[in-house]
């Protein structure tokens, strides 16, 4: 196959070239509810064509090298005293797979536990382009389900206002939990 970005062959959708010079992470930080941070990886212009294939055929490869790029690099390099759960915002499945399912999976190290379906929407309102007004009148309204670790980290592919990850960190700390970080690939609030 050629790679996706410069065309050369590559047994990957994106090559090993590509990858090193479009996809080595620069962190960016913003905080939600005044103290806990939500690092983004990567800035939305650099990979916005990449997350435009969420819902595709090809999304499924271009999530897990970016994950691959980003959050398992993250889960390597990442220390600290207690053992924590990540866990991805409504992992469900609705395009054969899940992209948060795949950022959360790369995360698994000897530091962080990936669980699946332990924090589930009840309201399926679609949130891309709106405004946050129209996102704080329709509410996620999570579920969660147990798990044994008390600390948590939250998993999304892309923040905007922070509502969604503000609306499932209180939905967790309601349940004894505490979000210590989120992590996203990207933060559009810096398009």
């Amino acid at each position: 196959m050629r790679c996706m970005v410069c065309e050369k062959f590559s047994l990957t959708h994106i090559c090993s070239a590509c990858q090193k010079n479009l996809l080595s992470p620069t962190l960016h930080k913003r905080k939600i509810l005044g103290s806990i941070p939500v690092y983004s990886f990567y800035s939305y212009d650099a990979i916005e064509a990449l997350l435009l294939t969420k819902h595709t055929d090809v999304g499924f490869y271009i999530y897990t090298l970016l994950a691959k790029n980003s959050f398992l690099k993250f889960a390597n390099e990442w220390n600290y005293e207690n053992r924590v759960a990540s866990i991805g915002i409504d992992d469900n499945s609705k395009s054969g797979y899940s992209h948060t399912a795949i950022l959360n999976r790369a995360l698994k190290s000897t530091n962080i536990t990936p669980y699946f379906g332990k924090l589930r929407a009840q309201n399926f309102y679609k949130y891309a382009g709106k405004s946050v007004e129209e996102r704080l009148i329709n509410p996620r309204n999570f579920n969660t389900f147990p798990f044994k670790e008390d600390e948590v980290i939250l998993v999304d592919d892309i923040v905007t206002t922070g509502s969604t990850l503000t609306e499932a960190t209180e939905a967790l700390s309601a349940n004894g939990k505490k979000v210590i970080l989120c992590l996203t690939l990207t933060d559009a609030e810096n398009k």
